[in-house]
């Protein structure tokens, strides 16, 4: 989480949301997504806990946030960290013209060319037409 955290800094994104908190999960034992909420201040200390072994066979989240883009979402870490997902859920970012529609196309420009640096090997975009 730490090193995908440091690829997106440069681009704007932060672990700080609009609201000045920082909210991260832990899905852990007993099946329970755990949401906790700390402080700008903890961040190093949260990052620790997200990368701690102890989590690895526990799915992880951090909300990341782009104060720019006046947009965020979550960053969502797999058990055993194969795979990261990325969900828009901070004030969405709506297509103009068809506002029933996530603007993949920003979503994508804003995180695709910082995680290339991190590893990324590949993507897919999709839209959830429960959203």
């Amino acid at each position: 989480m730490r090193a995908l955290l440091e690829a997106l800094t440069p681009a704007g994104w932060a672990a700080e949301e609009n609201l000045g908190c920082i909210s991260y999960m832990i899905n852990d034992a007993d099946d329970m997504h755990e949401w906790y909420d700390s402080t700008p201040d903890r961040l190093d200390a949260v990052l620790t806990e997200l990368d701690s072994t102890a989590n690895l066979p526990y799915t992880v989240a951090l909300n990341i946030y782009h104060p720019q883009g006046g947009t965020g979402g979550m960053l969502m870490f797999s058990a055993q960290r194969r795979e990261v997902s990325f969900l828009p859920t901070i004030a969405h970012r709506r297509l103009p013209d068809a506002p029933q529609f996530t603007d993949l196309a920003w979503y994508l420009h804003a995180l695709v060319p910082s995680l290339l640096w991190a590893g990324l090997e590949g993507y897919e975009a999709r839209e959830d037409p429960n959203d």
